[in-house]
């Protein structure tokens, strides 16, 4: 009998790792490929961080000499600064998707257009969305019309040409595209939830507001961590916006901590010193990623 037993028990174990190495032979190709693609470039261009790496001289390791350089740069702290500022803006993007998730989850006549229009911009390119945000707040474009047709201000407001405006107006579409890739998100996990718990919830005589806040927002909170954290990077590495409206200016005040890298990288050919920003920039989206995870992390029941 207990022959038996041991054998019984050796068949599942050589069951379980027959099982295992499928998985992993499964994995190998995608795994080789970020290996190859990602995990290697990240490894060796955080090793050139600490380098004086140059594309025609020999490379030499110059510790943190890179770091130092970078800090003590003021176009690399006020891009820093900015890329904080972005931050600014996630909540906006969180409640407003939420907020519209909500309302298009309704089945209402015309519902699926009013979707689509909100996912436009999503799957449209930053090039096309440059332009048409760059004519928008021309001085001379239609939001001064509306404002000035309103009598809402008294001259044309230079929206990309003043150094205290240009970086919020980057921030505002930035926001524009963003909420239609969370309103999905959002629409796919109300869509997810059990119709009998709100039904039950009604029976109880819980009203809408008591609805959403007891059981729907407890069931999004996974959907409101992935989503927090995407916006949350999304807005760390923002950079194609700045670079379409104002490649970094007026006098460097939209400059962000990804566009100096780039600024440094591809046209000044700094490299280590672009890789140390990229390292730096790296750092902060790892440590607030952590913080969302801590923070807004599903609550096990």
């Amino acid at each position: 009998m207990d022959s038996r037993v041991r054998g019984n028990d050796g068949a599942g174990d050589g069951g379980a790792r027959r099982a295992n190495l499928t998985a992993w032979l499964f994995l190998a190709p995608a795994l080789a490929l970020l290996a190859v693609f990602s995990f290697w470039p990240v490894a060796f261009g955080s090793f050139l961080a600490f380098t004086d790496y140059s594309l025609i001289r020999e490379t030499h390791w110059v510790g943190l000499d890179n770091f130092r350089y970078i800090f003590d740069n003021e176009m690399f702290v006020t891009g820093l600064k900015n890329s904080l500022i972005f931050l600014l803006m996630v909540p906006f993007v969180q409640i407003g998707a939420l907020g519209l998730a909500v309302l298009v989850n309704n089945q209402l006549p015309g519902i699926r257009y009013f979707r689509a229009a909100f996912y436009v911009p999503v799957v449209t390119t930053v090039s096309v969305v440059g332009i048409m945000w760059g004519f928008m707040f021309h001085e001379q474009g239609a939001l001064n019309y509306v404002l000035m047709t309103m009598r809402l201000v008294g001259a044309p407001v230079g929206w990309l040409s003043n150094d205290s405006l240009a970086l919020f107006a980057i921030m505002f579409v930035t926001l524009w595209r963003g909420l239609g890739w969370y309103m999905v998100m959002y629409l796919a996990a109300l869509q997810a939830v059990p119709a009998d718990m709100q039904e039950a919830a009604i029976l109880d005589g819980a009203n809408r507001w008591q609805r959403f806040w007891q059981i729907i927002v407890p069931m999004l909170r996974p959907t409101i961590m992935v989503c927090s954290i995407l916006s949350v990077l999304a807005a760390l590495k923002a950079y194609q916006e700045v670079d379409v409206l104002t490649q970094g200016g007026p006098m460097n005040s939209t400059f962000t901590g990804l566009y100096y890298a780039y600024d440094q990288g591809l046209k000044h050919l700094k490299l280590p010193r672009a890789l140390a920003a990229s390292f730096v920039m790296s750092i902060f989206c790892i440590g607030i990623a952590l913080l969302c995870l801590r923070y807004i992390k599903p609550k096990h029941r």
